[in-house]
């Protein structure tokens, strides 16, 4: 057997042409473009790749961005009172504040700074609450690709089991949350899977993936989900990112590729995704300010 491709590029590239449509309507109408913050604090090489492929996303689409770099002894003060200032800027519809920041920043604090209207992250706690009561004002953009991605090749999640490696605030909880809940006008991504929740250090860990329909993958292990930890025909969604010897590779093992019965690479499986996913909420973020 060998897997058949889940492939984030080629959809990614839908889902902007569409958006694209949608924001030259809105401009036609008169209506501000859609306008996107990214803050890049220090110099972390990964983190300036992300940015770029971001804005240049953005570009394609029509969506106005600005680029706010700080170095890397920016004192938390001087973050917080930059975030005060797009928050209060009406050209800005989302705000992107590039993780991970230099230790003498809080996390928590800037996540908590950024207003809920324009958290298209979907990182503050508010906007954590409305996912988890099933009244999403955005989804957050990995889990929102992953489950994208899926539908779209035309695997069912309703009533499948779905196993989580990975328990982050970015990918493992926020992903469990929208695979368990119910579809519905006010929460469409909801997936009614069955889901578990699982991590490096769940017993039996080998047993309970090879029970999965569905296996998504998000450690950030290199390789950790291995071929005989797969369950045959199963669809495999790898998440994870690393670098081993200069090379991106993901949290699942080529050899799975002859066991699974579908299978997102990495790179371009859900990393394209995740830029368009966030897009969409910087779209979604401009009808809700403006209308």
């Amino acid at each position: 057997m060998t897997a058949k491709r889940l492939d984030g590029k080629v959809l990614a590239q839908l889902l902007r042409s569409e958006m694209a449509a949608t924001v030259a309507t809105r401009i036609a109408a008169g209506k501000r473009p859609p306008g996107l913050a990214a803050v890049l604090v220090g110099e972390n090489p990964s983190s300036q790749t992300y940015v770029r492929n971001k804005r240049k996303s953005c570009d394609e689409i029509g969506i106005a961005n600005w680029l706010h770099t700080l170095p890397a002894d920016t004192s938390e003060q001087q973050l917080l009172y930059l975030i005060d200032r797009l928050n209060a800027d009406p050209a800005v519809h989302g705000i992107l504040v590039q993780l991970p920041l230099p230790k003498q920043i809080r996390e928590d604090a800037v996540i908590h700074a950024v207003t809920p209207l324009k958290d298209v992250d979907c990182f503050h706690p508010e906007n954590v609450g409305r996912l988890t009561a099933g009244h999403p004002r955005y989804y957050p953009c990995t889990p929102h690709g992953v489950v994208k991605l899926v539908t779209h090749n035309g695997i069912v999640w309703a009533g499948k089991h779905a196993v989580v490696v990975g328990r982050s605030n970015i990918v493992g909880k926020p992903l469990a949350l929208m695979l368990m809940q119910k579809s519905t006008a006010a929460n469409p991504a909801g997936c009614d899977a069955t889901v578990t929740v699982a991590h490096t250090r769940t017993a039996n860990l080998k047993d309970l993936c090879r029970s999965a329909d569905i296996l998504i993958a998000a450690t950030g292990v290199p390789n950790c989900i291995r071929p005989d930890m797969v369950q045959p025909g199963a669809a495999v969604i790898d998440v994870g990112t690393s670098f081993v010897d200069g090379k991106l590779v993901g949290d699942v093992d080529p050899g799975v590729a002859d066991v699974a019965g579908w299978l997102s690479p990495v790179p371009g499986g859900v990393g394209p995704m995740t830029i368009a996913m966030l897009l969409y909420n910087t779209l979604r973020a401009a009808e809700l300010i403006d209308g």
